[in-house]
Protein backbone atom coordinates (compact mmCIF):
# COMPACT_ATOMS: atom_id res chain seq x y z
CA UNK A 1 0.00 0.00 0.00
CA UNK A 2 1.39 3.41 -0.97
CA UNK A 3 2.33 5.70 1.88
CA UNK A 4 -0.41 8.31 1.37
CA UNK A 5 -2.92 5.54 0.82
CA UNK A 6 -1.85 4.10 4.15
CA UNK A 7 -2.42 7.50 5.79
CA UNK A 8 -5.87 7.78 4.18
CA UNK A 9 -6.71 4.27 5.39
CA UNK A 10 -5.73 5.23 8.92
CA UNK A 11 -7.90 8.34 8.71
CA UNK A 12 -10.78 6.24 7.36
CA UNK A 13 -10.47 3.72 10.20
CA UNK A 14 -10.51 6.52 12.75
CA UNK A 15 -13.53 8.23 11.17
CA UNK A 16 -15.33 4.88 10.96
CA UNK A 17 -14.75 4.16 14.64
CA UNK A 18 -15.79 7.66 15.70
CA UNK A 19 -18.93 7.47 13.57
CA UNK A 20 -19.89 3.96 14.70
CA UNK A 21 -19.06 4.14 18.41
CA UNK A 22 -18.99 7.81 19.35
CA UNK A 23 -15.59 7.36 20.99
CA UNK A 24 -13.72 10.62 21.65
CA UNK A 25 -12.05 11.66 18.36
CA UNK A 26 -8.72 12.67 19.89
CA UNK A 27 -8.36 9.34 21.71
CA UNK A 28 -9.31 7.33 18.61
CA UNK A 29 -6.85 9.23 16.46
CA UNK A 30 -4.00 8.84 18.95
CA UNK A 31 -4.69 5.12 19.30
CA UNK A 32 -4.75 4.62 15.53
CA UNK A 33 -1.55 6.61 15.06
CA UNK A 34 0.17 4.58 17.79
CA UNK A 35 -0.85 1.33 16.04
CA UNK A 36 0.56 2.37 12.66
CA UNK A 37 4.16 3.01 11.80
CA UNK A 38 3.70 6.16 9.74
CA UNK A 39 6.48 8.63 9.19
CA UNK A 40 5.75 12.04 10.75
CA UNK A 41 4.58 13.78 7.56
CA UNK A 42 2.10 10.97 6.83
CA UNK A 43 0.87 10.95 10.41
CA UNK A 44 0.32 14.71 10.07
CA UNK A 45 -1.60 14.12 6.82
CA UNK A 46 -3.84 11.49 8.47
CA UNK A 47 -4.42 13.80 11.44
CA UNK A 48 -5.29 16.71 9.11
CA UNK A 49 -7.81 14.52 7.27
CA UNK A 50 -9.59 13.39 10.43
CA UNK A 51 -9.53 16.81 12.09
CA UNK A 52 -10.71 18.40 8.86
CA UNK A 53 -13.62 16.04 8.24
CA UNK A 54 -15.07 15.92 11.74
CA UNK A 55 -16.38 19.50 12.09
CA UNK A 56 -17.59 19.52 8.48
CA UNK A 57 -19.64 16.31 8.57
CA UNK A 58 -23.09 17.96 8.47
CA UNK A 59 -22.21 19.99 5.36
CA UNK A 60 -20.33 17.17 3.67
CA UNK A 61 -23.35 14.95 4.29
CA UNK A 62 -25.66 17.52 2.68
CA UNK A 63 -23.63 17.40 -0.53
CA UNK A 64 -23.41 13.62 -0.44
CA UNK A 65 -27.19 13.45 -0.02
CA UNK A 66 -27.72 15.79 -2.99
CA UNK A 67 -25.53 13.61 -5.21
CA UNK A 68 -26.86 10.26 -3.96
CA UNK A 69 -30.54 11.08 -3.42
CA UNK A 70 -31.68 7.44 -3.46
CA UNK A 71 -29.55 6.77 -0.39
CA UNK A 72 -30.13 8.78 2.81
CA UNK A 73 -26.69 9.45 4.25
CA UNK A 74 -27.62 8.03 7.66
CA UNK A 75 -28.61 4.75 5.95
CA UNK A 76 -25.40 4.37 3.94
CA UNK A 77 -22.98 1.72 5.14
CA UNK A 78 -20.76 3.43 7.71
CA UNK A 79 -17.60 2.70 5.72
CA UNK A 80 -19.03 4.13 2.47
CA UNK A 81 -20.30 7.24 4.24
CA UNK A 82 -16.88 7.90 5.71
CA UNK A 83 -15.01 7.22 2.47
CA UNK A 84 -17.26 9.80 0.79
CA UNK A 85 -16.80 12.34 3.59
CA UNK A 86 -13.04 11.86 3.56
CA UNK A 87 -12.75 12.20 -0.21
CA UNK A 88 -15.10 15.18 -0.46
CA UNK A 89 -13.22 17.01 2.29
CA UNK A 90 -9.89 16.28 0.65
CA UNK A 91 -11.11 17.37 -2.81
CA UNK A 92 -12.67 20.57 -1.55
CA UNK A 93 -10.88 21.74 1.59
CA UNK A 94 -7.47 20.13 1.99
CA UNK A 95 -4.82 22.83 1.64
CA UNK A 96 -2.59 20.47 -0.39
CA UNK A 97 -5.09 20.61 -3.28
CA UNK A 98 -4.67 17.01 -4.37
CA UNK A 99 -6.29 16.67 -7.81
CA UNK A 100 -9.87 15.39 -7.65
CA UNK A 101 -9.05 12.46 -9.97
CA UNK A 102 -6.36 11.26 -7.58
CA UNK A 103 -8.64 11.60 -4.56
CA UNK A 104 -11.43 9.70 -6.35
CA UNK A 105 -9.06 6.91 -7.36
CA UNK A 106 -7.79 6.64 -3.80
CA UNK A 107 -11.37 6.56 -2.45
CA UNK A 108 -12.30 3.79 -4.87
CA UNK A 109 -9.26 1.79 -3.72
CA UNK A 110 -10.31 2.26 -0.08
CA UNK A 111 -13.82 1.12 -1.04
CA UNK A 112 -12.37 -2.01 -2.70
CA UNK A 113 -10.35 -2.80 0.42
CA UNK A 114 -12.83 -1.92 3.18
CA UNK A 115 -16.28 -1.70 1.60
CA UNK A 116 -18.80 -4.15 0.24
CA UNK A 117 -19.00 -5.55 -3.27
CA UNK A 118 -20.91 -2.55 -4.61
CA UNK A 119 -18.94 0.07 -2.67
CA UNK A 120 -16.28 0.91 -5.30
CA UNK A 121 -18.84 1.59 -8.01
CA UNK A 122 -21.08 3.57 -5.65
CA UNK A 123 -18.19 5.67 -4.30
CA UNK A 124 -16.90 6.34 -7.81
CA UNK A 125 -20.34 7.41 -9.03
CA UNK A 126 -21.08 9.75 -6.14
CA UNK A 127 -17.62 11.34 -6.18
CA UNK A 128 -17.73 11.71 -9.96
CA UNK A 129 -21.02 13.55 -9.62
CA UNK A 130 -19.64 15.73 -6.82
CA UNK A 131 -16.54 16.52 -8.89
CA UNK A 132 -18.73 18.11 -11.58
CA UNK A 133 -19.88 20.71 -9.02
CA UNK A 134 -16.59 20.91 -7.16
CA UNK A 135 -15.88 24.61 -7.67
CA UNK A 136 -19.24 25.66 -6.17
CA UNK A 137 -18.98 23.07 -3.40
CA UNK A 138 -15.43 24.17 -2.57
CA UNK A 139 -16.44 27.82 -2.38
CA UNK A 140 -19.42 27.09 -0.13
CA UNK A 141 -17.57 24.72 2.21
CA UNK A 142 -14.63 27.09 2.58
CA UNK A 143 -16.99 29.75 3.89
CA UNK A 144 -18.36 27.28 6.47
CA UNK A 145 -15.04 25.78 7.52
CA UNK A 146 -14.01 26.59 11.09
CA UNK A 147 -10.96 28.80 11.16
CA UNK A 148 -7.87 27.51 12.92
CA UNK A 149 -6.92 29.50 15.97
Amino acid sequence: MKARTQARALALKALYEIDLTGHPPAAVLETRLAEEDLEPRLAAFARRLVEGVLPMRPWLDQYIAQHAPEWPVEQLPVIDRNILRLALWEMSLDPENTPAKVVINEAVELAKTYGGASSPRFVNGVLGSLAKDLDAIREHLRRLQPQAS
